[in-house]
């Protein structure tokens, strides 16, 4: 086994209650480290991590005159930096440190408790013997830019910029849409207590236009991302409105002059049950309040041939069909990611009749069809004008379903429930929920459902089979037909109805993974963006300064979208008034006597941390950038480059001590 001299080795092991020393013998692993070579001191302990255990290792230092530290307990991920800051109180250099992870690779993987002892002592021989040869490493501090750049103007992200923005610090707040609002600002009521959406939303919608500390950039997408924590360099592309921002009121006057009389293109906001002219302002209250062009509908693009009344008709001269995509480059510290949802396609559950039943309708479009602006101005009516006598409420669709998405949408129930409030307070009608569990957990909810229960509306327990048109008897004849096992009474039910409602459930964007690859951060399976901890640090990614919040992170309701960005805007705070950032000194870095020039490393970096020095022929690594993931050191032919913490004589000493006892 690989001997300095010189090194000290205080080694402990920790209890971790009974995740580890319920299926690893701690004692017997301490009595094996103490006879290893180097070893001056070990200990076994129940909590490692708390305050004693950190005490007993700052008093050991002195007492025994170590200078290197072993702790076996659990993922670095967790309290690597707890035990290195602990090393540096007692006065040795951090990262004489190293920990040993034998909770989940030793006593949560295992059965049997022999072995279980036998790989952690094998885990811990392989770090003392490493850990004779680390050297002394500092950590380096770059300043921090205090402008925040947050991409997605939803709820999530208008919270977190004006969070951001009242503490003082510069905000720009992107958005690919042409109006921020998200998909709150289709809603008519929020549950559970049924305010008005539009009533929350607005006042922080204007407030954001308003603020002297936001930028707006709306109608706009990030398209390039460089830098590193602290110092990011972002290019976003402004795409063409054809009008002049500082010179359009809202007044609606181009709107009204269109050539186009009537609308003729399927309006967005509206989930396309009306109409739209080619110019236009997606909703009354939208933010900000300026028109737009769609160039794929308006004449002008298409032929050349309008007369451009709605230029002609603008008194402030704020028409441009000249104008280009503009590429505007900013200069930031961190990034919020707030880019939200998409709800689930109902077309991919072709059973339930979506696309082939005209009164069959997703639960956004009710949104709109009961919203007081909306197509039909509150009036819940079918195609045929008529109004429906009983309604179908189909859950989950698109959610806990193995031929969809398995997981839990979270808000379906809820507001599956609000709707049903609503219609029944519209219409009168007869309202079915079809529910395979109720699941309403947040503040109010449940009594917000005890409240639907005594309000009239039917509950039945079942995955509903299918929707069609199909009847068996007169009562069924001109109804959509609902085919359910309803599990309460043990049989398979029809239920006819006027109109079918589909509570569809939350997806990742559908570009979350070009988002990604952008600002390098990653995904979990279900695509939804991935957080460094679930519990410890769900705002944060593997990438610094740039953090999640909201519905890209995972499906959520709105209170704990807003909550979410706070904890965001939070963590985002704390970083800029530090001041600086310190980074990890694991980083690569090259030799020159030894860089033959061939530049394979630039290619292979990730992070973009390699140039190439044309003067010198060398290649050179920016430590700021390097993230120390070893790509460019497995790469290099000639061995120029190194790793700190990963150098041959560490890493083999490793491999040594894990293999030869």
């Amino acid at each position: 086994m690989p001997v300095n001299e010189e090194a000290r080795v205080g080694f402990y092991i920790c209890h971790c209650g009974h995740n580890i020393a319920n299926m690893v013998d701690v004692t017997a692993v301490a009595e094996y480290a103490a006879k290893l070579p180097n070893v001056v001191l070990s200990r076994d302990y129940k909590y490692m991590c708390s305050d004693p255990g950190q005490e007993m290792i700052a008093k050991d230092v002195e007492v025994f005159k170590l200078n290197r530290i072993v702790v076996a307990s659990c993922s670095p991920l967790l309290h690597e930096n707890t035990f290195r800051t602990a090393t540096s109180k007692a006065g040795i250099n951090q990262f004489y440190f190293q920990m040993v992870n034998i909770r989940e690779n030793a006593s949560w993987v295992h059965e049997d408790k022999e072995m279980a002892t036998l790989k952690a002592k094998d885990l811990v021989r392989a770090a003392i013997s490493r850990v004779v040869f680390h050297k002394a490493l500092e950590k380096k501090k770059v300043p921090v830019n205090p402008d925040v750049l947050i991409v997605g103007g939803g709820i999530s992200g208008i919270s977190a910029a004006l969070t951001i923005a009242n503490a003082g610090k510069k905000v720009y707040l992107v958005e690919k849409e042409p109006t921020i609002g998200g998909y709150m600002a289709k809603f008519d009521k929020t549950f559970p207590t049924l305010d008005c959406a539009a009533c929350i939303l607005t006042p922080k919608m204007s407030a954001v236009l308003k603020h002297p500390g936001i930028t707006l950039l709306s109608y706009s997408e990030v398209s390039a991302v460089d830098g590193y924590v602290g110092n990011y360099h972002v290019k976003v592309t402004r795409k063409p409105r054809y009008i002049i921002e500082e010179k359009c009121v809202g007044c609606f006057a181009c709107i009204d002059a269109c050539i186009f009389k009537e609308a003729k293109f399927s309006d967005e906001f509206n989930e396309g049950l009306s109409k739209r002219k080619p110019v236009y302002i997606p909703f009354p209250q939208a933010t900000p309040q300026v028109v737009l062009i769609d160039d794929k509908t308006c004449i002008h693009f298409k032929t050349g041939k309008c007369p451009q009344t709605c230029a002609k008709a603008c008194d402030r001269n704020a028409f441009d069909f000249d104008q280009k995509p503009v590429v505007q480059e900013l200069e930031v510290g961190t990034i919020l990611l707030c880019t939200g949802f998409q709800p689930f396609d109902a077309a991919r559950a072709p059973y339930y009749g979506y696309g082939r039943y005209s009164n069959v309708y997703t639960s956004l479009e009710v949104e709109r069809l009961v919203n007081a602006s909306g197509p039909t101005g509150g009036h819940v009516v079918l195609r045929d004008k008529s109004k429906p006598k009983s309604i179908g409420i189909i859950h989950c669709v698109g959610s806990r379903d193995e031929k969809t998405n398995k997981w839990c949408s979270r808000v379906c129930c809820m507001y599956s429930l609000k709707l049903a409030h609503l219609l029944k307070e519209h219409t009168d009608a007869e309202i079915y929920n079809f529910y395979i569990d109720m699941r309403t957990p947040g503040k109010g909810y449940e009594e917000f459902y005890d409240k639907l229960l005594n309000e009239g509306v039917h509950f039945i327990r079942g995955r509903v089979a299918e929707v069609s048109d199909w009847a068996i008897n007169d009562h069924e004849k001109g109804k959509l037909v609902i085919r359910v096992e309803d599990t309460l009474i043990g049989m398979v039910r029809r239920i006819p109805v006027d109109m079918v409602v589909l509570a569809v459930g939350i997806e990742p964007g559908k570009d979350a993974q070009d988002i990604r690859r952008m600002f390098n951060i990653s995904c979990s399976n279900e695509g939804f963006f991935l957080e460094r901890h679930p519990k410890l640090a769900p705002v944060e990614t593997f990438t610094d300064g740039i953090y999640i919040a909201g519905a890209c992170q995972g499906p959520r309701d709105i209170p704990d979208s807003v909550a979410q960005a706070g904890a965001a805007a939070a963590q985002a705070l704390a970083l800029i008034d530090s001041g600086f950032v310190e980074l990890e000194p694991n980083t690569a870095f090259i030799t020159e006597e030894l860089c033959c020039g061939c530049q394979v490393c630039i290619n292979m970096c990730p992070y973009h941390a390699i140039t190439f020095d044309d003067g010198k022929g060398k290649s050179h690594i920016n430590e700021a950038l390097c993230k120390g993931c070893g790509t460019c050191v497995a790469a290099c032919g000639s061995g120029a480059i190194t790793q700190n913490l990963f150098e041959d004589q560490q890493i083999l000493s490793e491999i040594y001590g894990l293999l030869v006892e």
